[in-house]
């Protein structure tokens, strides 16, 4: 059998009304309101993810003209000419040891501003931008050992790794300031 509840009537109508209009005209309730989240530049390197923090993140930049630069280490690719601003890129491919391949129209350089510096870091190609909560970030792996266990951030869920920019643009190994002998 179909039973139907009898419908209110009178004031207990305008009672239940009153009450749905005021929950529904309440503000959401912002459960996580504390969390801090992280802006990053997604991009990808060989065939991983990675992101940076947009907020060192100055501009991407189409790769346009490198310019080799010889007696350098094998992760400065060159520099480019950015309006006027020579910027040294930085291939983090060689830098981390990760499989190379060659150059096309798709690699951008992501440039990174510090105090008294700018420093374009090669990506293949830019994902986008997005929100990761900070808290999400799960600890570097132990058994990452090398070049990119002190440069990591974190890793989030879906394998984002996530570099840490601050320590990345305050290395000295990053800065090259050596002279050639005549």
């Amino acid at each position: 059998m179909n039973e139907q509840k009898p419908r209110p009537v009178g004031p207990d109508k305008q009672k239940i009304l009153h009450e749905r209009a005021g929950a529904l005209a309440r503000a959401p309730v912002q459960e996580k309101a504390d969390e801090a989240t992280l802006e990053l530049v997604e991009f990808q390197l060989a065939a991983e993810r990675y992101g940076i923090e947009s907020v060192f993140v100055r501009e991407v930049y189409p790769l346009k003209q490198l310019t080799l630069v010889p007696c350098t280490p094998p992760f400065v690719r060159g520099l480019i000419n950015v309006r006027g601003q020579i910027v040294t890129v930085v291939d983090l491919k060689r830098f981390f040891d990760l499989p190379q391949q060659g150059l096309s129209d798709l690699n951008r350089v992501l440039i990174l501003n510090a105090p008294g510096m700018a420093l374009g870091l090669l990506a293949d190609a830019i994902i986008g931008v997005r929100q990761v909560p900070a808290a999400g970030l799960q600890p570097t792996l132990s058994t990452l050992t090398d070049a990119r266990a002190s440069y990591l951030r974190g890793i989030t869920a879906d394998r984002l790794v996530v570099l840490d920019a601050a320590r990345l643009l305050a290395d000295p190994k990053i800065v090259v300031q050596e002279e050639v002998e005549n």
